[in-house]
């Protein structure tokens, strides 16, 4: 799978937590600046190949927007973020939708389900 970029408004735990579960990880923090733009973001992970995973919803409309066929993008829409409240359905998550992710996708996962959505953004008319 392709290496993950872990957005700024999530903790750093989660690098140790997606090691540990075989995926290559990256705290946004350890490539860029902590005030860095959502596009320059994405701009990185496109250019590097990587999936981004965030709490942010501005990725999503980045996508829409800009029709882009990649980066992957991991949304996660809970209010608890920390992985010991929710690990254990982000790995699933990654595991269940490892090809669409590596083929460009938007993966959107809440309390109750998620849903995939390959790219390029097809915006509603």
């Amino acid at each position: 799978m392709k290496p993950i970029i872990v957005d700024m408004n999530l903790s750093p735990l989660w690098i140790q937590t997606l090691r540990s579960a075989g995926f290559e990880a990256l705290h946004w923090s350890s490539i860029g600046k902590a005030t860095d733009a959502d596009i320059v973001i994405m701009d990185y992970a496109r250019n590097h190949d990587c999936i981004v995973f965030t709490h942010d919803m501005d990725f999503g409309m980045l996508l829409a927007l800009t029709n882009a066929t990649a980066p992957s993008v991991l949304q996660i829409r809970t209010a608890d973020v920390m992985p010991d409240a929710i690990s254990p359905l982000i790995l699933h998550a990654l595991t269940a939708y490892a090809n669409e992710l590596e083929q460009g996708a938007l993966l959107v996962i809440d309390a109750a389900k998620m849903r995939v959505r390959l790219l390029p953004l097809e915006q509603k008319r």
